[in-house]
């Protein structure tokens, strides 16, 4: 039987100081490191060292060299497979800049992954789709009106064969990863070979202190920056095994990303808040776990929400994990990947404040004895920012402020992108001519360390409060945890205090007497803790719209509701709304 490929690399450790991914690949390959694929009940599936895949990328190469110019763009279906990352570094030595697409499992549905695609196909002016068999159909589909071919990843060994490699160069792109469109359509961004060379060596070197020791879990999806930078490329950059499980079988079996880390002695895993949280929800006590070897479990890509992570550790502590595992962390694919990580072993520093005084004038000061409950708010902090990396947090006339004032989050360094392909005014808006890009996020500084307090476009205003949709989103859950999944609130209406505050609340049940009991509870707990008036909707599973990292998409959710396309439980009809809204 094979055996995965071993956590030793017999090599020299070297974080990421490479100028290309080829050179940094030409490297790896001289190592007994690479990545491994598990099945859902965490069975070998398969396995590529870095040797084989430098060697089949290199061969597919001279395959795609006489296929398409330089720097021509390839979308390429992001499957958790050995072909994807076949591809994707083949692409390097030829040449050609990949864009990773996301898979239509994420989407909700064949047409509105259609429509996704085809956005995506309309920025990036694709030369090509490559994709697995299966994916074929839809996507021919999805590009029935525009002249790109679509070709499965077999067909790709049918192409005429040269000797020519043409690999990037260090002034070169490297990929285009698309934006998760949590507010917006997705936007194409950027990554060269030297941000992301940058970004890698800060990740490994300085923000997860790679060692000789480290070996790496991962069911995140390799079409997003956390699973593509962080559990694809920054693991090659400083040869790191890396385990994976794929991102639909993690949602069916969660606790199989626990039993890999248990099986392997993974030290190194990255997840959401949420995923935490359904290892809690789905744990059976059906089997021993050793986690003790898990030394950084890392939480990017939304929000981080303490309550569900001090019940992971209450839960998985006896079984070896550590509090102090916990690692926050700050970024954005506009900066490659990471802007922040805590120091390792400080785990989750809190910082409760009051909001009545958040609210009134955007300063985060700490609760007291005599703060009611209903207006504390717990922060953690994303930790300090990477070397050769600023970071300000400016108010709107650019002014920059102190500690625990909050602002906008302003990030400049060696691993921004240059911008968005072919999307001046998006990048304009974001990039300063002055190598500074604005995040979008709004946050404040807890002494030396970063807190994020949410997307600005998300606030809403309310009667001269700044009301945080996430709030009442997780005092709704908290209410009715067990027949309760996502919520969504927003603001409809006119403007300013003419707003209403909308509330959809996914219900697991349609038993109309519980409903009445989950709407009584909800709104009690809204108005208590919140103390905004808010129209509640229990709605179907389903309902809320999730983008490709995972992040609830409140834009579309709420473009939703606006056209009658959600079900009320109470009622079941399509609720319709008629909107003076003005954006």
């Amino acid at each position: 039987m094979t055996e995965p490929t071993p956590t030793a690399r017999g090599q020299k450790i070297r974080h990421g100081d490479f100028s290309t991914l080829c050179e940094a690949l030409d490297y790896a390959a001289t190592c007994n490191t690479g990545f491994n694929y598990f099945d859902g009940r965490a069975k070998l599936k398969s396995t590529l060292s870095y040797a084989d895949m430098r060697e089949r990328a290199i061969e597919l190469a001279k395959r795609l060299v006489p296929f398409a110019e330089k720097d021509s763009r390839i979308g390429i279906a992001a499957v958790s497979t050995p072909e994807f990352a076949v591809l994707f570094f083949a692409c390097q030595y030829a040449g050609l800049v990949p864009a990773p697409l996301p898979l239509p499992v994420t989407l909700g549905g064949r047409g509105s992954y259609e429509r996704q695609l085809q956005r995506m196909a309309d920025t990036g002016d694709f030369h090509a789709l490559f994709c697995p068999g299966s994916m074929e159909p839809i996507m021919s589909s999805a590009l029935n009106d525009q002249a790109i071919p679509v070709m499965t990843f077999e067909q790709l060994n049918e192409l005429p064969k040269g000797e020519i490699l043409r690999p990037f160069m260090p002034d070169d792109l490297c990929y285009i990863q698309y934006s998760s469109g949590s507010s917006s359509s997705p936007k194409g961004i950027i990554g060269t070979q030297k941000s992301v060379s940058a970004n890698c060596l800060g990740i490994t070197k300085h923000g997860m202190d790679m060692t000789d020791d480290d070996r790496a879990t991962s069911w995140l999806p390799l079409y997003h920056d956390m699973g593509l930078i962080g559990f694809m490329i920054a693991p090659m950059m400083s040869q790191l095994t890396v385990d994976y499980l794929d991102p639909q079988d993690f949602t069916r079996r969660p606790i199989s990303w626990l039993q890999l880390i248990s099986d392997h002695k993974g030290t190194l895993s990255y997840s959401p808040t949420f995923g935490y949280e359904l290892c809690v929800r789905r744990w059976r006590d059906d089997r021993t776990l050793d986690l003790s070897s898990w030394r950084a479990a890392g939480i990017g890509g939304d929000m981080v929400r303490p309550e569900p992570l001090t019940e992971f550790q209450e839960l998985f502590g006896p079984m070896g994990f550590s509090e102090g595992a916990f690692k926050p962390s700050y970024g954005l694919a506009e900066t490659t990947l990471a802007g922040t990580f805590a120091p390792t072993g400080q785990g989750l520093l809190r910082h409760t404040i009051d909001m009545e005084r958040y609210e009134r004038t955007s300063e985060a000061v700490e609760a007291t004895d005599l703060t009611p409950p209903g207006q504390r708010r717990t922060f953690v902090a994303c930790g300090h920012v990477l070397p050769n990396h600023e970071i300000e947090i400016r108010d709107f006339d650019d002014k920059v402020l102190s500690e625990k004032q909050v602002g906008r989050i302003c990030l400049k360094g060696p691993s921004v992108s240059p911008g968005y392909f072919r999307n001046r005014q998006a990048t304009e808006a974001a990039f300063g001519s002055d190598g500074w890009l604005d995040t979008g996020d709004l946050g404040y500084w807890l002494g030396d360390q970063l807190v994020v307090t949410g997307r600005f476009k998300d606030l809403i205003l309310w009667h001269g409060r700044n009301i945080w949709p996430q709030d009442i989103e997780w005092a709704a859950q908290a209410a009715a945890p067990h027949r309760c999944g996502r919520a969504c609130a927003f603001a409809i209406g006119g403007a300013g205090d003419e707003k209403e505050v909308m509330l959809l609340l996914e219900c697991r049940t349609r038993d109309p007497q519980l409903l009445d009991e989950i709407y009584k509870a909800v709104m009690g707990a809204i108005r208590l803790e919140v103390g905004v008036p808010v129209k509640l909707q229990l709605v179907p599973r389903g309902t809320m719209i999730i983008t490709s990292s995972g992040k609830l998409s409140r834009a579309r959710v709420k473009a939703k509701f606006i056209k009658g396309e959600i079900i009320d439980l109470q009622d079941e009809t399509p609720l319709r709304v008629v909107s003076s809204e003005a954006g």
